[in-house]
């Protein structure tokens, strides 16, 4: 029933799709067809397979790196009062600078170089992973923690037997959330400064206005995105949240 549901709703994009074009008109908006075409043009020239390696692995760089820091940061300010208190201003700078400044900047500061576009990339999806881990922070179990300290666990046992498993649902809401994020800032960060990944080619084909490969494109990404959603986010998800799914 939902794998229909799912079909149904896919077929009637692209009915809508065939509609909106030969309504706007094929420049404007070409139709399924030919969109399709020019994604096959790309795969057999190999440049679509180049062009996504290069993104994704840009987005995962940029995305294990905010993680990272993110789970370490949201649970030092989580647990520890001064240091929240200290880190805060800071937190909220980068919440609401724009992510445009922060690209640009690192281009400025540190080149025109995949390292400064993986390090703002991870600037912009950072500060919302630090808020997501320091709430779940608070949330940890006071009484876990006694017990922790009873039996003598170590910092790393602890960790790894008390403090994560309660995180759990919390990082797994900061990857899903930031990984949607990730995704489209490095779009931007190739469209400004670097000379390959999708981002750049849609940036060449805005210059010369081929809506064909800019959709072309979009959609091959747009795929790959939801295969990774479907099959790596969604059953980690699931995974972590099986608890709430046990009878009483």
């Amino acid at each position: 029933m939902k794998s229909a549901l799912h079909l149904g709703s896919i077929a009637l994009l692209v009915v809508t799709w065939i509609v909106a074009s030969h309504m706007l008109g094929e420049r404007l908006l070409p139709e399924p067809k030919a969109v399709v075409l020019a994604l096959l043009d790309e795969a057999r020239s190999g440049a679509l397979a180049f062009n996504l390696s290069v993104t994704l692995l840009r987005v995962f760089a940029s995305f294990a790196i905010a993680m990272a820091l993110g789970t370490l940061i949201g649970l030092l300010m989580g647990r520890n009062p001064i240091f929240n208190w200290l880190a805060d201003p800071w937190l909220i700078v980068l919440l609401n600078l724009p992510a445009l400044v922060i690209i640009v900047l690192a281009y400025i500061w540190a080149g025109l170089t995949d390292t400064a576009a993986i390090a703002a990339v991870a600037l912009n999806k950072l500060p919302i992973a630090i808020v997501t881990i320091r709430e779940g922070a608070r949330a940890l179990d006071p009484m876990l923690d006694e017990m922790a300290t009873v039996f003598r666990m170590s910092r790393r046992l602890r960790l790894i037997k008390v403090t994560l498993p309660q995180l759990a649902p919390y990082l797994v809401a900061t990857a899903r959330s930031g990984l949607s994020l990730v995704w489209k800032i490095v779009l931007i960060v190739e469209m400004l400064g670097r000379p390959n990944g999708v981002g750049f080619e849609i940036g060449a084909a805005f210059q010369l206005f081929d809506v064909t490969r800019i959709l072309a494109y979009a959609l091959a990404f747009t795929v790959v995105m939801l295969a990774i959603e479907a099959f790596l986010v969604q059953p980690l998800e699931r995974h972590v949240s099986r608890w709430r799914l046990r009878p009483a």
